[in-house]
């Protein structure tokens, strides 16, 4: 059997294991998981993500091993990035502490689904469309830029995709149980948890198109692409309720998150005349985060 077939196979595989043993033995037990259980979580997460890197440095080479450990490391600073916005989406919506854990597990799976159409795109984009290398460059330094400029904020009011399905549909602004919709007199009426859900796919469509070029630029191998994805996004629930707080207290990382985008789409636009190694790369993007925390901790300390 194929070498490429036989990593999907062993990849989802070890993903289903990893999902039903979060669905039916963690998830189930407790609504929303204590600090403690939180990091215990999120640190099983990581020591699966990382077994599982080690295994593709032995299975498909040093290359595809760096790849996939320097894709990881920078989807999953992203993706802690992305709590801070969930934080504000849940605030918006008025959604309780315990009935989060449902929004967000849903919302991953959704975006597993949405990142694997995204890769396969990409690649074929990057495999026969030269111009798409430039472009894909180009965007990720335009959201790096944008990031250094921006400030992080989300209003329901000011989304297209909240005003649209307030449009279509009933809500009931005051429910605050934990059902997606309700009937009332025989009539359906979505609730806030729904639009919560509905706006962290909106969000997370929105990351995925500077996180998707941003990993390619690392590799063009759909399957380090995507399996990097989707074990920094596994767990996020668990982290999201681990590092919730602590989040608000990271100021610095957010532009720390800018300059590795524009330090990427440098790499994508450079990489026919500068190309740069990978273990560089990893280098570079693991010393920019811990400057960003290091400054984020001082200032923390100070203030």
């Amino acid at each position: 059997m194929d070498k490429t077939i036989i990593a999907w196979i062993v990849f989802g595989v070890i993903v289903a294991a990893a999902l039903a043993v979060d669905v039916f033995l963690v998830s189930r037990q407790v609504s929303r998981p204590t600090l403690k259980r939180a990091v215990l979580e999120t640190c099983a997460w990581i020591t699966v993500s990382l077994i599982f890197g080690v295994w593709v440095y032995v299975s498909r080479g040093h290359q595809s091993g760096i790849e996939f450990f320097t894709a990881y490391l920078l989807e999953k600073s992203l993706s802690a990035d992305n709590i801070f916005i969930f934080l504000l989406i849940f605030s918006a919506f008025g959604i309780e502490p315990d009935h989060q854990h449902r929004v967000l597990y849903t919302g991953i799976l959704g975006a597993l689904a949405m990142r694997l159409a995204f890769i396969l795109i990409g690649v074929q984009l990057l495999s026969h469309f030269r111009v798409a290398l430039y472009v894909f460059g180009a965007a990720l330094i335009a959201f790096g830029l944008h990031m250094l400029l921006s400030r992080r904020t989300f209003r329901p009011e000011d989304n297209w995709l909240m005003r649209l399905v307030r449009k279509i549909h009933p809500v009931d602004a005051s429910y605050c149980g934990e059902k997606f919709w309700i009937y009332v007199d025989g009539r359906r009426i979505l609730t806030p948890l729904l639009l919560a859900l509905v706006a962290i796919e909106a969000m997370d469509l929105i990351f995925a198109i500077d996180s998707i070029p941003a990993v390619l630029a690392i590799t063009r191998d759909s399957f380090v692409a995507y399996s990097s994805n989707v074990f920094a996004i596994l767990g996020l629930r668990a982290m999201y309720f681990g590092l919730a707080e602590l989040m608000a207290r990271m100021r610095f990382l957010h532009r720390g998150l800018a300059v590795i985008l524009l330090f990427v789409g440098a790499k994508m636009l450079l990489s026919e005349r500068i190309p740069i190694p990978t273990h560089i790369s990893l280098g570079v993007i693991a010393g920019i985060l811990g400057i960003a925390s290091v400054a984020s901790w001082l200032a923390a300390r100070k203030a």
